[in-house]
């Protein structure tokens, strides 16, 4: 029997833990900034559970029932908690009401586990063993849960159905516990009764909640799904009207196929088209493989390396049929090698230089990617150029995040790099930015390879003329221990969204 009561409260406490990141996963895909929303979701959630320690001291009789009913209430509550955030998103205004709501309730409600199952231990047990083995295996939870949501939940279950799977978990060591402690409760028979409801409502929720999901994420964007997926990193979803597909991660528009063109022949071709020596070219990010299609209609590159964080991404767009068509099959092409890394490490532990390095991350939403337009990380790619080569750095909106795009400038420049900023309108976006960055002297190419559907040689030195609601304002650089460029970009899009 001991070993079964220290076994449930390792369960209990990685329930309480799936929970939590399920919430803070699910508010940074969402709301964006993951330090942000870790931050106070923990914060909220730490203060909640001590609410509800607080609270058991309220509990004077039928402790065992009680604790019966809270893993019952935690199970269902938690269980739904990512599925209920989702649509709180799709169809309402309080979103954040909502989760922080979920999270004060679920904090309560762990917090009250374990004050009331060492409660019940101790009468069984010596004070000093009830609360050493019970510490020790609710840290042992905490440790298997955080291990586990990343590393096989996410990728596998997703966000909807590991919440549901640790709701189902919750409920079983509830009705477990009325069997463990069947002797001491008085109506064992309603607490079952109960369980048995509530896994009802958990396993219809994960018979039906990825449709449920995918019916609220339908009201979130304006064309039908198409495909969904989470990867450990981030949510991928690709909506199609007719010729149009579309892709979305995290909730923010990557690329449309009616225009992406543009967007990546101008991030391509301005730098690698005035190169003489181009044989060796390095992709960071960019794991849809536009950038890499552009770059192989150069018949003299000969190798390219493309290293993304995300092997889910890279998979998906090296094999689904309507991806592998946009992308030409780029990722698949023999000259080219993906690599899935941090690009940061990646970096640090690769001397090999090259010709070109194309810079296509996501916007600096985050502290994390915020990283990867520090003066720290260009210095480090720096260090990978080869003599007289040139790097092509994605650099938002120069429109409507005017003072992020100059930070970004700001901070080549810091980095002991000849900087040459540009725009290109992509209907989908508006006026996008991108800066040519090295140590040699850059003029615009002659003659870009043929295919093309936007730029021609004529059209490229235009794009360096910025006109005055773009023209260059201070702006600071982005350092690693101080990521400005992120504040600046939140507040330009607050701004915007206001």
């Amino acid at each position: 029997m001991a070993l079964a009561l220290f076994l449930s409260v390792c369960l209990i406490a990685a329930c309480g833990l799936i929970y939590e990141l399920v919430a803070g996963a699910l508010a940074s895909y969402l709301l964006g900034d993951s330090v942000t929303q870790f931050s106070t979701i923990i914060g909220t959630y730490l203060f909640a559970m001590g609410i509800g320690s607080w609270l058991s001291r309220f509990v004077v009789r039928g402790v065992i029932t009680r604790f019966v009913q809270i893993e019952l209430i935690v199970g269902v509550v938690g269980g739904l908690s990512s599925l209920l955030l989702f649509l709180a998103f799709a169809y309402t205004e309080a979103f954040r009401l909502v989760l922080y709501g979920l999270v004060t309730l679920i904090g309560i409600l762990v917090g009250l586990e374990i004050p009331l199952l060492m409660r019940i231990l101790k009468d069984r047990y010596s004070f000093k063993d009830v609360v050493a083995n019970v510490l020790t295996f609710d840290y042992i939870g905490a440790l298997f849960a955080s291990l586990l949501f990343p590393l096989l939940l996410v990728p596998r279950l997703g966000l909807v159905r590991s919440a549901l799977l640790f709701g189902v978990i919750n409920v079983l060591v509830g009705l477990w516990s009325t069997w463990l402690f069947r002797h001491d409760l008085p109506r064992p028979a309603g607490l079952r009764v109960a369980g048995v409801l509530a896994l009802a409502v958990l396993g219809a929720g994960l018979w039906k909640g990825q449709a449920v999901t995918t019916l609220a994420e339908e009201g979130m964007y304006a064309d039908p799904i198409i495909l969904t997926r989470d990867t450990r990193y981030q949510r991928i979803v690709l909506t199609s009207w007719k010729d149009d597909l579309r892709l979305y991660l995290n909730g923010h528009l990557q690329f449309a196929s009616r225009d992406e063109y543009r967007y990546h022949e101008g991030l391509v071709h301005p730098g690698l088209a005035s190169l003489s020596s181009r044989a060796r070219v390095l992709v960071l990010g960019g794991g849809d493989g536009l950038a890499v299609r552009e770059i192989l209609r150069y018949p003299d590159v000969q190798r390219v390396t493309l290293v993304d964080l995300d092997e889910g991404m890279t998979t998906l767009f090296r094999t689904h049929p309507r991806l592998t068509a946009l992308n030409a099959a780029s990722l698949n092409d023999p000259r080219v090698t993906v690599v899935n890394a941090d690009a940061f490490t990646w970096l640090d532990a690769n001397p090999a230089q090259y010709d070109f390095v194309v810079i296509d991350f996501p916007d600096p939403s985050n502290y994390h990617v915020g990283k990867l337009y520090t003066s720290a990380f260009y210095r480090l790619v720096k260090r990978h150029v080869a003599p007289g080569g040139f790097i092509a750095v994605q650099s938002t909106s120069p429109m409507f995040a005017r003072q992020s795009f100059w930070s970004i400038v700001t901070t080549l420049e810091g980095a002991g790099l000849r900087t040459w900023p540009y725009h290109v309108y992509v209907p989908s976006f508006g006026e996008w930015g991108f800066v040519i960055a090295g140590e040699a002297s850059y003029a615009p190419p002659a003659q870009l390879p043929s295919g093309l559907r936007y730029l021609t040689a004529a059209s490229i030195p235009p794009l360096f003329d910025f006109p005055a609601d773009m023209q260059r304002v201070a702006a600071e650089p982005n350092r690693l221990n101080d990521q400005i460029l992120v504040r600046y970009y939140e507040h330009e899009f607050d701004a915007i969204n206001r």
